[in-house]
Formats: C-alpha cells, structure tokens, sequence
C-alpha cells in the first residue's frame, strides 16, 4: 500500500509551503523509560503509582495504525518484530513503522539511575539488520520484511570530544544504512549535561550543529526530516529559511495540558514545522484515538487549538470518559506564554 509519509515527504520537497504536515506516534519509550514505559495507571494521589503492561502499550499502537490517522509508528526493535515481522499490522495500513536506531545514554531514564544528569554517549542496542528482517545478518531478499526507517539520535553538549564522538556514531551508522538500502530521520535534542559550556542560545546552538552536521552529508545519506525541540517562532523559521530542504518536525516532550499539545503542534506548522512526534502527549491522553483524531485535524488545519480542547472533552463525555482534568484546568497553557 501507498504510504502517506512518502506522499507528503514528496509533496514537500516540491513546495515546501504546502500544507502537508506529517504526524507520528512515537511509542518507542521502552528503549529508555523501562517499566514505566506504557505509561501509568491512574490511582488515587497517595497509592504507589502503578503501569500498564507491554501488552497493552503494543495493543495501543496496533489501534492507532488501525485508525490510519498517523503517518508514523515509532517503536522499538523488539515490537517491531512482534507487529512488523510476525503480524504484518502494517502490510496493508497507510502508517509507516519506524524503529528507534539508537539508544543514547541520556534517554536512559526511569525510576532509577541519574544517567540524565551525565552528557548523552552513542550507543546501539539494535542493528540495522535486526530491523529489517529480526536476525543478525540479512539475505538480500529479506531487508524488506521488517521496517526501513529508523530515528537516529544525537545531543550535542557543546563539548568537542563527546560531540566527535556522537558524530563518528552517526557517521558509522548513514553508511551502513546506505548500504543496507535503510532509511532514517535525525533526532536532535537539547544539551542535556553541557556542565560550564552551557551554549549562549541553545536554539541557535542547535540549529547551528544541524546546518554544520548535515554540509557534508549527500543526498544518499540524508535523513528524511529532523526531529527536535521546538525553540519558538525565530527559530524555526530561521532553519526553514536556511535550507527548505531539511523538513523540521518537532518532538513533544512532557505530557502537559491539552492545550499544550494542540498548541504545540499548531504553531510549530504556522512558522515552518513539517512533523510532530508526539509520545508522552499520545500515550497519557484519556482516550488515545479521540486525542490523535483532533491532532490530525489540526495538522491538517481544519481546527484551532482552543477549539480543538472544547471538542476533545466533548468526546469525552461522550465516550463517558472521565478527563484527568476540568476542561477549565485543561485550556491552560504551561508550555507557552498565554
């Protein structure tokens, strides 16, 4: 079947204007959160906090691909193998899988260990072959079984010899992956341990190592889109004018109200956004499909974000869930300046 991802990638090299916006669920916190990785029960404030099962996190995704409103599923390795390889879930589906490539040591996070304080080190848990086809060493004939794309990721901490090292990972990682007929998109973060070499503007930190990054990279090695930190209007509109080429999606960060995900998404697309990745946002919605529905509709642009919180609690209450806040509480932006 026809993925939509690679219809809109295509539309919008052609026109970068154009008003194809491409949405994914990143359901990929396994390779970094662990246990609290499907997301949380809710329970009473004082109870200890309680987790759904692997089981239900993959249940979720194969909904959401069902639903066909996503263009990708970002997961891991060993779901991918589970729903790619062994369900064929996106055989006859619109939706993209995607495989998160790398796991770097700041994702590391969780209950336990402080690895999030310590500056991010390259590191792959998977492999490209174990991707595409579940095994060490693919035939020829068996790399299209799996996913072709992956996230590769890499913070920058304004550090010269852990940034080298990032970059040597990622440069290992676009020659093996041209050579495996791999596709990916490119994650950057915001420093996350610069210590005394905390950039001036880390936007502008970070735009900078993605123009600089990326000059000596042809077309063969290139990721599809980035996906990063959205760092307000001037930045975003500063890497678009740069190189209309790059096709920026922003990541989604905390869970936060559901005026701040809608918002998120509707003004990163109004300055020059192409994507939104949204995991925590998704995965902590009361009624995942409902959320994703009216994320679709403003990426899409058919709803505004104040408009689009009235209708999700409307859903809600119509579905007789209850929200995990009033809807006076959940039209509150905390992300952003009201």
């Amino acid at each position: 079947m026809q993925k939509s991802l690679d219809t809109k990638i295509a539309r919008i090299l052609v026109d970068s204007s154009c008003d194809d916006f491409i949405l994914a669920d990143a359901k990929d916190a396994d390779m970094g959160f662990g246990l609290p990785a499907p997301g949380q029960i809710q329970s009473d404030c004082d109870a200890p906090p309680r987790f759904r099962s692997l089981a239900d996190y993959r249940q979720a995704m194969r909904e959401i691909t069902e639903q066909g409103l996503v263009d990708i599923m970002l997961i891991s390795a060993s779901t991918s193998e589970i729903l790619t390889l062994e369900e064929r879930l996106f055989d006859d589906s619109p939706v993209t899988p995607a495989v998160r490539a790398n796991d770097t040591s700041d994702i590391w996070l969780g209950y336990s260990g402080g690895y999030s304080s310590q500056p991010s080190l390259p590191f792959r848990s998977t492999t490209i072959d174990h991707i595409q086809c579940g095994k060490w060493q693919c035939n020829a004939d068996e790399r299209c079984l799996g996913a072709d794309l992956g996230l590769f990721s890499i913070t920058f901490n304004n550090d010269a010899e852990l940034d080298r090292a990032s970059l040597e990972s990622y440069c290992e990682f676009r020659i093996e992956a041209e050579q495996k007929g791999f596709r990916h998109f490119l994650e950057i973060f915001a420093p996350n341990a610069t210590g005394e070499n905390v950039p001036d503007n880390v936007g502008q930190f970070v735009n900078d190592h993605i123009a600089r990054s990326l000059a000596g990279v042809t077309k063969r090695g290139r990721p599809l889109f980035l996906k990063m930190p959205y760092f307000g209007p001037a930045m975003m509109e500063a890497l678009v004018t740069y190189d209309p080429a790059l096709i920026p999606g922003i990541l989604g960060g905390s869970a936060g109200t559901t005026h701040d995900a809608f918002r998120l998404l509707w003004e990163a697309k109004k300055f020059g956004a192409r994507a939104a990745l949204f995991g925590r946002k998704i995965n902590n919605a009361e009624c995942q499909l409902t959320f994703v529905r009216h994320l679709r509709l403003l990426a899409d642009g058919e709803i505004e974000p104040q408009e689009a919180v009235h209708a999700y609690h409307g859903e809600l209450q119509k579905l007789d869930i209850a929200p995990r806040r009033s809807l006076d509480d959940d039209l509150q932006l905390t992300e952003f300046d009201a």
